[in-house]
């Protein structure tokens, strides 16, 4: 293959869908063009498909801005271990995603701590359980944690005949993914321990993948494997938000990456179609696709996720001169936490912080907004407050 139409092929935004690809350069060979790409462009990673093959990911191709990362690794100002509300939006989003009955009422009900009082609470209260065990540092990524992880968060919600036998980790049966067709099979059942093994030690091993991409490649792979019944596309997405933590990007707890998926729903779905469609092309399990999914739809999209750092600076200043008092400063880090950019009323933060009367929420609001960290707007005969970006 000539070098001039290797380089124009490589280059062309219909690289990570190869049937059209071959649509669009019809004079050339397709093989000859992965076979190029087997020998020397193809980063191949210590994971395998389901034929034992390693898959592959093309880093000329999945290039993330380092502003996305800076994101995610800003501290926060908050004496959260979780968001508030990134945690309302994350689990709102996954179930939305899923196609799981509930109601965002339940779910304010059971971020207020209230006790599940139906199955779907139930599942909501599981979610949040899950998103505050992998929020906390000293669970590190294991088979065992993995385990207690999905048992929290999903297994111990479903039906008889969803579940995990005694003593198992996995599924001890097939499974498929159906929609007009069979869309995907799970890996077969008796391989799930080797593989998720292999996904553990990949997890925790040092490579030169960039950990904003090899956090999306952990979420393929347990989609990819399915390793359970029921579940799997949340355990993806939590395993996902774990690895980042892990490796300390904390403000990841501060964005609800799933609403971004579902933003983007049929992008996500296709980008999975698209790896396993190319594999029967190619030969290659090529994670591109979904590396290019999460990069164009979720990292990029990140700029206006936290709430400004200029306001840091305002508060820090502010408590350095007193003009701040302790109840004030929980307050304030409180609204970040629990709402973000978003607005909310004088009312509504009394119920919510639920530990100050509300001539302090009162003189709190009006304080913040003469000091720049709060700006107000009428909503009728309402007066609505939100962080200033």
């Amino acid at each position: 293959m000539e070098a001039t139409l290797f380089t124009k092929m490589l280059s062309d935004k219909k690289l990570t869908d190869l049937k059209k690809l071959g649509y669009k350069y019809p004079q050339a060979d397709l093989q000859e063009f992965v076979d190029l790409l087997k020998n020397g462009f193809y980063k191949f990673l210590p994971l395998k498909d389901f034929h034992g093959s390693r898959i592959a990911y093309l880093e000329s191709t999945t290039q993330v801005h380092l502003s996305a990362a800076k994101i995610l690794l800003t501290p926060q100002n908050s004496t959260q271990l979780y968001g508030i509300k990134a945690m309302e939006e994350e689990i709102i989003s996954t179930f939305i995603i899923e196609n799981i009955d509930f109601s965002r009422d339940s779910v304010r009900k059971i971020m207020a701590g209230y006790a599940p009082s139906d199955e779907s609470e139930d599942r909501i209260y599981g979610m949040k359980k899950g998103l505050e065990f992998i929020s906390d540092p000293t669970h590190a990524i294991t088979e065992e944690n993995i385990f207690k992880l999905y048992e929290i968060a999903v297994g111990a919600f479903l039906p008889e005949d969803s579940r995990l036998l005694p003593g198992n980790h996995y599924r001890h049966d097939a499974v498929f993914i159906v929609g007009e067709k069979v869309e995907h099979t799970g890996i077969r059942w008796q391989k799930l321990n080797e593989y998720m093994g292999d996904l553990v030690s990949f997890a925790h091993d040092e490579t030169p993948m960039n950990d904003l991409l090899k956090a999306a490649l952990i979420h393929f792979y347990i989609a990819y494997l399915h390793p359970y019944f029921d579940g799997n596309g949340r355990m993806a997405r939590l395993l996902h938000l774990w690895y980042l933590v892990q490796q300390g990007y904390s403000s990841a707890l501060f964005v609800p990456l799933s609403e971004y998926i579902n933003k983007s729903r049929k992008g996500y779905y296709d980008a999975y179609s698209l790896v396993e469609d190319n594999a029967q092309i190619s030969g290659v399990l090529d994670a591109t696709p979904f590396l290019v999914y999460f990069i164009e739809n979720v990292y990029h999209k990140l700029d206006d996720a936290l709430p400004a750092p200029m306001t840091s600076g305002v508060f820090d200043d502010a408590l350095a001169q007193g003009q701040i008092t302790e109840k004030e400063a929980a307050l304030w880090r409180f609204v970040l936490s629990a709402y973000g950019s978003a607005a909310f009323s004088t009312k509504q933060l009394e119920k919510d912080f639920g530990n100050a009367a509300y001539a302090t929420i009162r003189g709190f609001v009006l304080k913040f907004e003469k000091l720049g960290l709060l700006q107000s707007k009428k909503y009728g005969n309402r007066t609505k407050y939100s962080a200033v970006g």
